[in-house]
């Protein structure tokens, strides 16, 4: 065994991107030099303004993509996101029998089975346990720990960005200032479209779902719901009805289909979810045989997912492979009842309960609670209605027909209620 050690190569790693996530993947190789990886290139757009002296001298800083592509490298970094041009560059990798370590939950949310089966046939690996949850070992406890079970549902969350700015909101603070914060700190984009709109959570839902269900869905007919909408009077409500507020990702088979959401969610306050706070992320699993698994912990930032991608790395070099897991194409093709919060704002006249309690009857759904707090203004009445278990359609015919009612301040808010 030592002899075999002393005569295999130590894989040579080029790091495409070096951002926050590839400067941690850049200080873990440099520092804590695991056994069998060698960081020889670093690839970014304008290379000259990244340089850092705590890299070793022999590694090569490029911003030519075809040239390290076309070197010696065993294995390929891609920290760059986005599905063009990292798409490309990953697909050249794996065409030429490397492998590629990747955090990019996007292209594989659209292109992973594709990719995998890529890389299957020259040779190479793709691994990418860091696009999900970051340095929770979710992936690798889905290939290896899990892959004897059939999981049947999905619950948990997913973006540390929304964790962020909602476990600060349950404190009082303002949706716009702690945005502003979270931008300041670096956890959000100058545009957090994909963070507070669902999307980055609802790739990273896709990904789980063909690792955890075995079914591989188009991202894009999971429709997110933005947290943008959720003000400080919806966690003072949430509070009366013994929940909070987080972001959730959520996707359940149901009689043979695929049911899945993301978006604001009320969480009971008994609920292990409701305690992730900050950039936390946590995942609930359940499982026909094994029951209910959770992984939770640091979901987001430059350290936790440098150290999954470096687990990635570590595996590669210790000969490693993925654990095959079969998947079938299925299509969002079912909805699960829930229970659900609807919170209104209105004009306050005779009669807005009774036309409200109508669309709802006229679609079959039945009221569980109606909750107004005192004291607030008449020409802007914030008060909230909790809907029994339902399909989503279902609200939604009764919402639409309650919009076109001129009392309305503004549009209805509804949140999914989680059971406990």
């Amino acid at each position: 065994m030592n002899a075999e050690k002393s005569t295999r190569h130590s894989l040579r790693i080029a790091l495409f991107g070096f951002g926050t996530v590839g400067q941690s993947v850049a200080r873990i190789l440099t520092e804590l030099r695991p056994e069998g990886l060698e960081l020889t290139q670093i690839f970014n757009r304008n290379v000259a303004r990244k340089k850092v002296d705590w890299v070793g001298a022999d590694v090569v800083w490029s911003e030519d993509a075809d040239a390290v592509l076309n070197s010696g490298v065993d294995v390929v970094v891609e920290l760059m996101g986005g599905l063009e041009p990292a798409g490309g560059w990953i697909e050249r990798a794996l065409k030429s029998g490397k492998s590629v370590v990747t955090a990019n939950k996007k292209l594989i949310a659209y292109r992973g089975v594709e990719l995998e089966k890529m890389a299957a046939e020259k040779g190479g690996h793709i691994k990418y346990g860091a696009a999900v949850a970051g340095g929770i070992p979710v992936i690798p406890g889905l290939e290896q720990g899990l892959a004897g079970d059939q999981v049947n549902r999905i619950e948990g969350i997913l973006n540390g960005t929304c964790n962020f700015i909602l476990s600060e909101m349950e404190q009082g603070a303002d949706f716009n200032a702690v945005l502003a914060e979270a931008q300041k700190r670096g956890y959000a984009e100058a545009d957090p479209t994909e963070d507070v709109g669902g999307f980055d959570a609802r790739a990273k839902l896709a990904i789980l779902m063909r690792l955890a269900m075995r079914v591989h869905v188009n991202p894009d007919e999971i429709s997110p719901r933005p947290i943008t909408a959720v003000a400080p009077i919806d966690f003072s409500y949430a509070r009366d009805l013994g929940c909070t507020i987080r972001q959730i990702s959520r996707a359940e088979c149901v009689g043979g289909h695929v049911a899945a959401s993301v978006g604001p969610s009320l969480v009971p306050l008994t609920s292990p979810i409701a305690w992730s706070r900050a950039m936390m992320n946590m995942v609930m699993l359940s499982g026909r045989f094994g029951g209910d698994v959770i992984f939770s912990g640091h979901g987001a930032g430059g350290s936790p997912t440098a150290v999954a991608v470096v687990s990635d790395l570590i595996a590669l070099a210790s000969g490693s492979r993925r654990v095959e897991i079969a998947s079938e194409r299925a299509a969002i093709g079912t909805e699960s009842e829930v229970a659900h919060y609807i919170r209104f704002r209105v004009k306050d006249r005779p009669g807005i309960v009774a036309d409200i309690a109508g669309a709802l009857a006229k679609e079959k759904i039945n009221i569980n609670a109606i909750v107004q707090k005192p004291g607030c203004p008449s020409d802007d009445l914030p008060f909230v209605v909790t809907v029994e278990p339902c399909k989503a359609s279902a609200l939604k015919r009764a919402l639409d027909a309650i919009k076109q009612c001129d009392y309305l301040v503004e549009e209805p808010l509804d949140m999914q209620i989680l059971s406990a």
